[in-house]
């Protein structure tokens, strides 16, 4: 895994976003599609805001998510927060980067759904340091759509396919990015590294 954690930094550092395969394996990805959030067709979902507040905007963006907290989550996606909070160490010590925790969601995009071009980063709120994102979609083909697009610096677009086990990692303040509509549900572990405790940012 150090060599995941090496490519992530060294992706950071120069373009500001790192793409690594095989984060999860297809066995832990497999662990976290069988807990009944998943198999119960999005129990305890909730429609996703574009904002701070939590506005609705289905023109905007149509996925729904559930809030993942790391005190009582399952084994499964314990797996995950452990190998992130890995990654949140070798980054402090390769890159000197102020991250203290992470706050994420499970996400589900129904087929049809996108999220328009956007920046993670709020005017007022600049504790997101870090868009961090694990896909779980085994079997994913590029003609499901589904694509992250990012938007570079130099005016250049990258297009990333949410295969299983993929993560992708990115500056909040810095590109902005869309979820292209897909032909089938697409689902992820998305959140953020933040600069502070997680639970001030809900004081």
């Amino acid at each position: 895994m150090t060599e995941k954690f090496e490519l992530i930094a060294d992706g950071l550092a120069g373009s500001g976003y790192a793409v690594a395969d095989d984060f999860l394996t297809c066995e832990e990805v497999s662990a976290i599609l069988s807990l009944p959030l998943f198999v119960n067709g999005m129990e305890g979902f909730r429609k996703a805001g574009i904002s701070k507040q939590g506005a609705v905007h289905s023109e905007i963006r149509g996925d729904y998510i559930r809030w993942i907290d790391p005190l009582t989550a399952d084994q499964a996606t314990k797996v995950y927060l452990d190998r992130l909070q890995d990654l949140i160490r070798y980054l402090k010590q390769t890159l000197f980067i102020s991250i203290q925790d992470a706050e994420l969601h499970y996400t589900i995009y129904p087929p049809g759904t996108f999220y328009k071009r956007h920046l993670d980063q709020f005017r007022k709120d600049d504790h997101r340091k870090l868009s961090v994102i694990c896909y779980l979609n085994p079997g994913w083909k590029e003609e499901q759509g589904g694509q992250l697009k990012l938007y570079m610096e130099d005016e250049s677009e990258k297009i990333i396919l949410p295969e299983a086990g993929r993560l992708v990692c990115f500056r909040s303040d810095l590109l902005e990015h869309e979820v292209l509509p897909a032909t089938r549900p697409r689902l992820s572990i998305t959140g953020w590294l933040l600069d502070c405790p997680a639970e001030l940012r809900h004081l």
